[in-house]
């Protein structure tokens, strides 16, 4: 396969299944009396009912996002596809690349964490970990792994990788040794796709490809907690290519700023989530419960 983008084309209908799916699931949410209520000041779990553009930033339209961080007011950011895959280091304000090291033609690159100052990259279906100093870009190490590399974060302590299924995988950040697994379900159903991820508050957040849509995950259980509908983010010159969908979430844990973009955007969003806003009901009035959506099998 020429491109990771082209390879899943014929998965496109079941990603709208799903869609379709998130939108019934968020709409439940909305009428359940029963909501998970908050646990910290940015994060109610799922009380969103949508997201507002708080600033917008240039970023490089030849980058196919697959990983990004943000770490002492610098973006770092994976960059995939055969033959152009890199890690950059790159200036939030005016979009410029600051450093640069490009992967060998045979590695496609994919999620990207930092960790004890180290950056961690992965690669697509080379089954290779890179391991960098964050400050030089000097590689340190690496390790290798027996599934796919899409998506990856860290609780602090253990990597959390993604590999296209809906699984979650703890591995050790020195030797890539699997820790733990956690399927990843609403209501007892897989959802699959699972890319580029962000731990934040304690959930793990992460984009689902093919999609413009974000699922929060309780990483304890893997249930999914709401699904963020990111849709009027993508540009209107990538809304014709497929692939090129939301794709890169990252979080400034010290300004609490959410920041998110896609592959081969022009634009990088920080983005505000908003709090759904409980309707006025006569007290007497009983609050119906949620109808959950039919079961959708999700697997190709």
């Amino acid at each position: 396969m020429k491109r990771k983008k082209q390879t899943i084309l014929l998965l496109v209908v079941t990603i709208f299944a799903l869609a379709v799916v998130a939108c019934s699931f968020q709409a439940g949410l909305d009428d359940s009396a029963d909501a998970p209520t908050a646990t910290a000041p940015f994060l109610a779990l799922g009380d969103y009912d949508g997201y507002e553009i708080v600033n917008r930033y240039p970023h490089d339209p030849g980058c196919y996002t697959q990983g990004l961080v943000y770490r002492d007011q610098f973006f770092y950011e994976s960059c995939g596809l055969y033959g152009a895959s890199s890690l950059r280091k790159v200036d939030p304000e005016s979009g410029q690349v600051l450093q640069e090291i490009a992967l060998e033609d045979q590695y496609f690159a994919e999620g990207l964490i930092e960790l004890n100052g180290l950056l961690y990259q992965l690669t697509w279906q080379e089954g290779t970990a890179f391991i960098y100093d964050l400050e030089t870009f000097e590689q340190t190490g690496r390790f290798s792994y027996s599934t796919e590399g899409w998506g990856l974060t860290t609780d602090g302590s253990a990597l959390i990788m993604s590999d296209g299924s809906n699984k979650l995988l703890w591995m050790d950040p020195t030797s890539g040794f699997q820790i733990r697994e956690v399927n990843v379900t609403w209501q007892g159903h897989p959802i699959e796709y699972l890319n580029e991820l962000e731990f934040i508050y304690g959930q793990i957040f992460a984009n689902i490809y093919l999609s413009d849509q974000i699922a929060i995950i309780d990483p304890q259980e893997g249930g999914v907690i709401t699904m963020l509908d990111m849709r009027g983010l993508r540009p209107q010159e990538n809304l014709a290519d497929i692939g090129e969908v939301l794709n890169g979430i990252a979080w400034d844990a010290e300004n609490e700023r959410l920041f998110v973009t896609g592959k081969n955007w022009q634009w990088l969003y920080e983005v505000r989530l908003v709090p759904i806003s409980p309707p006025e009901l006569p007290t007497e009035t009983p609050i119906p419960s949620a109808t959950p959506p039919l079961p959708v099998d999700s697997r190709p």
